[in-house]
């Protein structure tokens, strides 16, 4: 396989296997930092859900690419465009949670109630989330890992859909 000199030269194939390494290699980061110690909150593991959902169907499509239907190989690149749209739109959301743009979840955000009694503070620590949604656990480059988040599934999501459409010409 050779690799595309400029957009034009996308195949499904190269969409496919794009989205396929950097959506793996993604997951594998937000992985390497939960081994590291950054807890993922709430938020950032339901984020997770598009990364799940998304490397196996990008391998499959991929495989699709070589030697299946051509418009069921644009249908995988269409569903992933979806996918990663939908991602970059909720890491959008919890970087917003996470700047204080907007409030977040109540389960995971907004300040914690003083306890009135050592027995009260006791089931507080059994009941309580550690890991809030709007407190940002490590910036890279001014950003939170849900910034990044938003920002590389806008990538996959734009190349999925330029593959989709290589795939109907």
């Amino acid at each position: 396989m050779i690799l595309p000199r400029s957009l034009k030269d996308i195949t499904p194939l190269h969409a496919a296997l794009g989205v396929f390494i950097i959506a793996f290699a993604t997951i594998a980061g937000a992985w390497a930092f939960e081994w590291a110690g950054y807890l993922p909150c709430e938020l950032c593991l339901m984020q997770r859900w598009a990364y799940y959902a998304g490397v196996p169907l990008a391998a499959l499509t991929s495989i699709i690419a070589v030697c299946g239907p051509q418009r069921l190989a644009a249908a995988g690149l269409a569903l992933l465009g979806l996918i990663f749209i939908g991602s970059m739109v909720f890491g959008a959301y919890h970087a917003g949670v996470e700047w204080g743009f907007w409030p977040g979840p109540s389960g995971c955000t907004g300040v914690l109630t003083r306890a009135d009694s050592m027995a009260d503070f006791m089931k507080q620590l059994e009941t309580t989330k550690v890991v809030r949604c709007d407190a940002v656990a490590i910036r890279i480059l001014g950003l939170s890992l849900a910034g990044w988040n938003a920002i590389i599934s806008a990538g996959m999501a734009a190349l999925a859909l330029i593959g989709a459409r290589r795939s109907l010409v």
